[in-house]
């Protein structure tokens, strides 16, 4: 090779060097999702969040959307996880979260997102005034999930407590609601040992071995094989390791409320993040985590707070409650952005037959479609009335129903914690 083509190759390779510099650049270049992942880094400074918000903004660009430089100069975490910071980005800056853009910054699709950005839209859009075509917007949005929902009850509600099990059933019947009975259940508490099923229709099957169960050896039979439960009845659910009660999970478009009790449940995880980050990603939804009840024996999430709606939750008078019960759900209301609604509920009923019994708790309520079934209790110092007169307030355009349903209460639970609710295709 004569020495003016070395020369002219070495002068082509150099030439390349830039392109070949960008070409590496590209690849290494951060993906959306792991940018999200940095923005949610409570480790990391708000000014260090908006820098990387204006990377984000960088590779969106390219996709034909932005984000607002006020959004960017404004932006506080506040210990949001994921799930809300990708919702606020949507709703702020008037994206869609389609399936594409959920795949681009989640990983995945999350219908439970759509809907709550849809909700949240469209909430908007009716203070400032709703059109007609919005109005069928609201109308398609209202409707999701699809599916027709059925309540299921254990075989044994009927068997041991037949008079309150009449009374139930024939609520249901009256508005038209389909019920079916669980086979080789062991007891009565379906909502405990039955799946969480997503606001995207799939189920989760959590591990059933809860702590107040354990050193007794009449609780320990009774308790239920998930298993084998879901297999005689038809369910196959996604299985997680994780220890984690259904009543201890209350789900409404794209949030999630459990009780501090999954951490003392699941003492292999010394990482609390990382517990809660997996609950999420099963659930589709941002978990809340809020304080249990020192003296409750399960711990569970629905014998204190119920959802009214993404930004609302109804719970326990706060006036009457444990000053540390009050302060800690205080917080969670600041760092959420949480509404909350005082219902009455009292814990004076004495039995000594029955301590860990459930008289007193209206929050424990049954909610399915329009419908509501509430707990009156019917017995000294009872607030029944009080407890009533809330609920058609909070629920002006639902049906309520109340029933004494004392017999299941005394044993510890109430409504919510002997249905299970599945959704089916409609």
């Amino acid at each position: 090779m004569s020495t003016e083509s070395i020369i002219g190759t070495i002068i082509g390779l150099i030439g390349i060097i830039p392109v070949i510099i960008q070409i590496v650049k590209w690849v290494k270049k951060p993906k959306l999702s792991e940018l999200i992942k940095k923005l949610v880094d409570n480790s990391l400074s708000t000014e260090a969040h908006r820098k990387i918000l204006k990377k984000m903004n960088l590779m969106l660009l390219r996709s034909g959307k932005h984000i607002s430089s006020e959004y960017i100069n404004n932006f506080v975490l506040n210990k949001r996880g994921k799930e809300a910071v990708f919702t606020d980005l949507c709703r702020q800056n008037d994206w869609e979260p389609t399936k594409e853009l959920c795949e681009m910054f989640m990983n995945g699709d999350y219908p439970s997102i759509r809907k709550k950005y849809w909700d949240m839209k469209n909430a908007q859009q009716k203070n400032e005034g709703t059109t007609a075509v919005v109005a069928k917007i609201v109308e398609a949005v209202q409707a999701r999930p699809k599916g027709k929902e059925v309540v299921y009850l254990s075989e044994l509600l009927k068997k041991q407590f037949p008079e309150s099990f009449n009374r139930l059933t024939s609520i249901l019947n009256k508005h038209n609601i389909e019920f079916r009975l669980l086979k080789g259940t062991k007891d009565v508490w379906c909502r405990d040992y039955m799946p969480i099923q997503t606001e995207s229709g799939k189920l989760v099957q959590f591990r059933y071995e809860p702590s107040y169960l354990k050193g007794n050896k009449e609780w320990e039979d009774s308790r239920s094989d998930v298993r084998e439960v879901c297999r005689l009845n038809g369910f196959e659910p996604t299985f997680s390791n994780i220890n984690l009660d259904g009543g201890n999970v209350l789900l409404c478009s794209g949030c999630a409320i459990v009780s501090d009790r999954i951490f003392t449940e699941n003492p292999e995880y010394t990482d609390k993040e990382q517990l809660v980050k997996e609950i999420s990603d099963l659930l589709e939804a941002e978990v809340i985590v809020i304080p249990a009840q020192k003296g409750d024996m399960t711990g569970h999430a629905d014998g204190m707070v119920r959802f009214v709606d993404h930004d609302t939750i109804l719970g326990n008078n706060r006036t009457e409650e444990y000053k540390y019960w009050t302060n800690g759900i205080e917080k969670v209301l600041r760092d959420y952005n949480l509404n909350y609604i005082d219902v009455p509920f009292f814990y004076n009923y004495k039995d000594s037959k029955h301590p860990d019994h459930a008289i007193g708790v209206y929050v424990n309520y049954l909610e399915v479609g329009n419908l509501i079934v509430l707990p009156v209790f019917e017995v000294e110092g009872n607030k029944d009335a009080e407890a009533i007169a809330a609920f058609k307030q909070i629920f002006p355009d639902k049906i309520l129903e109340t029933i004494n349903y004392n017999d299941v209460a005394l044993e510890g639970g109430v409504l919510n914690c002997t249905t299970w609710i599945y959704r089916k295709d409609s």
